[in-house]
């Protein structure tokens, strides 16, 4: 039964002595003696004042005899998410500021909702992606609102893109003749009348990235508003009303960031007035923030912004209006072809003498195109919103032409058929301080990795967060008994062109020592790109495994058939180092094949470089290192997802035990210990393989 206080794999402190300047990590007792003081200077508010008898109530739900039993299968009682829970409804109560670290396992799911459910309070839960936030809603949800017994009014609300948008599919009728756009168009017209929410999500025959959702769905710049002749029937306005009632409403990150980035603006507010805002994938916010906070403009939306001109101001009898839309959709394409070929994302100042003639054109056709549309905008509510949409696109590009823009870096972002424009603000540090240090709201962050160590600063100076209160929630699982690092000896530098094939020389053995599946984790498509071709003329290495490819199919498809296959090998790189769950002994080898540093040419790591560089400090172990730490961790995340998995994570880059730093790394990876030895690795498995098949033989006879 959890107790009242921290007892069992807790320090045994009580809550209410902790130090109103300090934050703890509750950890296991032989992690350590006593509540692990975090070094964070900046974490300077009081703690929360803990109610015994509030943390009773929270240890018996989540206890042995808890009301989840009886909704989710498998259900045990773990004191790190009581204690979280307690952490949590303390902040709300005091319109606190508080960063949770949990670990894979502690719950933290249901430790945030039950007490956002009971606070009374109106709250707003922000998810890393659409997928989490259709789960949360859809699943999570309800099922502890059923344990708890308690009504609320809860609201699912998204970004006006996800919702069909009335008038726009009532007037794209036969201004699209592709034959795979005229199929989907079909089935939205058939879909509408089935709908009551309007969310795209429901149209699964529809692909999430067919060319007909740009002309059904609204964007905050063509959107008409109460202007709109489908305004009372509107999904997005409905889905807002209800989301204005409801006591909880789920959003995602880039619905609650382009909505603080617009009230920034002095916009009238997208979101319901909250008074406890809770952000779970936390950890994701400060590079998402750069870029809301940014301004950006892409090829593609002015492709459409031309598009739609065209056809609006058709029946308007303007002299001219249609061959200056021709010029302007040629100084695009000018645009286009002299800009860098090369995918990939470059500094504006390094390539501004080839693109400045280009640029200059584009902006001044588009202002001889307005000037047209101007004399026609009050022909229709149509042609006035796009007069005003070439108007910000004009006063965009002026952005991205002048030194004079203000502190930010300007870059471009190349694609095989398009290029997006941007400027990066430095540091959003004190944005993000200025709307979240209000006074009246209480703001959660959580996540499975937000803290270097037991340290939080490196994510609270980024968001901003000086007052905030750190805690730390280790996974409840036996992570140093069933998990191990093999860090492989001689190993190349991960720049030398034989790196991926010596990577896999030592990760293709291990196969022979487990019936299990591996993940092999890239750094960079180039080597994984170079793993597919080293695999494929070596195919007696995967001795009959599938071998499943990142690019080759969706990603949920690839994971279903991982699961399916039981022993397959993956190869993956980006989305696949988080947000991915494989339980059970499908998985049982991560293999990594650098250490994720991201590279110094990159835009966003540029921008905060020299930030920090203007600070005086120093940029790669003030954020190169605890970045690339943080990411790490995320990639190791995904080997033990349950408490009876097991497995070997291998990290094949000699940097983690030939540099200083590389102590770093394995701090973050605590308990799971490492070495350096195969034969140990080999013991490993062989005792974890024979404890599994003994478990299955078991159960079989029972």
């Amino acid at each position: 039964m959890v107790g009242a206080r921290p007892s069992g794999r807790f320090s045994g402190i009580p809550i209410s002595k902790i130090n109103a300047n300090h934050c703890y990590d509750f950890r296991a007792p032989e992690q350590v003696n006593s509540a692990t003081l975090i070094n964070n200077a900046c974490c300077k508010t009081k703690a929360a004042r803990y109610s015994a008898v509030d943390m009773q109530d929270l240890a018996e739900f989540f206890g042995a005899d808890s009301p989840l039993k009886d909704q989710l299968p498998g259900f045990q009682p773990r004191e790190g998410q009581a204690w979280m829970a307690q952490a949590v409804a303390d902040a709300l109560a005091e319109n606190g500021q508080l960063v949770v670290e949990a670990g894979t396992g502690t719950g933290k799911t249901f430790a945030y909702l039950l007490p956002a459910l009971m606070s009374g309070r109106k709250t707003i839960i922000s998810t890393g992606t659409k997928a989490l936030q259709d789960q949360l809603y859809h699943r999570d949800l309800p099922l502890i609102s059923k344990a708890v017994g308690r009504p609320v009014t809860t609201a699912l609300l998204k970004g006006r893109a996800n919702y069909l948008c009335l008038q726009r599919l009532d007037t794209i009728a036969g201004h699209s003749s592709e034959a795979a756009v005229a199929a989907d168009l079909h089935a939205v017209r058939e879909w509408r009348h089935r709908t009551t929410s309007g969310d795209r999500a429901e149209l699964t025959e529809v692909a999430e990235d067919s060319a007909v959702w740009p002309l059904v769905t609204s964007t905050a710049e063509n959107c008409l508003g109460s202007k709109c002749p489908a305004y009372q029937a509107c999904h997005v306005v409905k889905a807002r009303r209800a989301a204005q009632e409801a006591d909880l409403v789920v959003v995602n990150h880039y619905l609650l960031l382009a909505d603080l980035a617009l009230k920034e603006e002095g916009f009238i507010e997208f979101l319901p007035g909250a008074e406890a805002i809770i952000l779970d994938e936390a950890h994701q916010i400060p590079d998402l923030a750069a870029q809301f906070f940014g301004v950006s403009l892409g090829s593609r939306e002015l492709e459409r912004l031309f598009d739609e001109l065209r056809g609006a101001t058709m029946p308007v009898s303007q002299p001219g209006l249609q061959r200056r839309i021709d010029k302007a959709q040629t100084a695009l394409k000018n645009l286009l072809a002299e800009a860098p070929r090369a995918e990939g994302r470059y500094e504006l100042s390094a390539i501004l003498p080839d693109v400045l003639r280009p640029l200059d054109n584009l902006r001044g056709a588009l202002q001889t195109l307005q000037e047209a549309v101007s004399q026609v905008a009050d022909a229709s509510a149509g042609i006035d919103k796009l007069h005003e949409q070439l108007l910000g696109v004009i006063e965009k590009l002026s952005y991205f032409a002048s030194d004079d823009s203000w502190d930010g870096l300007r870059w471009l972002d190349v694609n095989p058929r398009s290029l997006r424009l941007h400027v990066t603000p430095l540091d959003v540090a004190d944005t993000l301080r200025g709307l979240i240090d209000n006074g009246h709201q209480s703001w959660i962050f959580t996540s499975a990795t937000l803290a270097i160590g037991d340290d939080f600063s490196h994510y609270t100076e980024r968001m901003g967060l000086p007052s905030a209160v750190g805690l730390t929630f280790p996974s409840p699982y036996a992570i140093e008994e069933h998990g191990l690092i093999w860090l492989p000896p001689g190993l190349p530098q991960p720049s030398d062109p034989e790196h991926t094939a010596e990577m896999l020389e030592r990760v293709m053995p291990l196969l022979k020592m487990t019936a299990g599946g591996m993940f092999c984790l890239f750094t960079s498509h180039r080597a994984l790109n170079a793993a597919r071709r080293w695999i494929k003329t070596r195919r007696k290495r995967l001795a009959g495994r599938p071998l499943l490819v990142q690019g080759d199919a969706p990603r949920d498809d690839l994971l279903r058939r991982f699961r399916e296959h039981g022993n397959a090998v993956l190869l993956g790189t980006g989305s696949f180092w988080e947000g991915v769950d494989v339980r059970g002994p499908a998985l049982t080898i991560v293999a990594i094949d650098k250490l994720p540093f991201a590279s110094p040419a990159d835009p966003l790591m540029m921008a905060r470089l020299e930030f920090i560089r203007r600070q005086g400090g120093n940029g790669f172990t003030e954020h190169q290192l605890p970045l690339a730490a943080l990411a790490l961790k995320q990639g190791v995340g995904r080997l033990l997802r349950d408490q009876s998995d097991f497995g070997v994570v291998v990290i094949c880059d000699p940097r983690i035990t030939g540099k200083n730093y590389g102590s770093v790394f394995l701090k973050c990876l605590e308990p799971m210990r490492s070495t350096e030895s195969k034969s140990e690795v080999r013991q490993f498995l062989a005792a974890h393989e024979t404890a599994l098949r003994a478990k299955e033989n078991s159960r079989q006879t029972a």
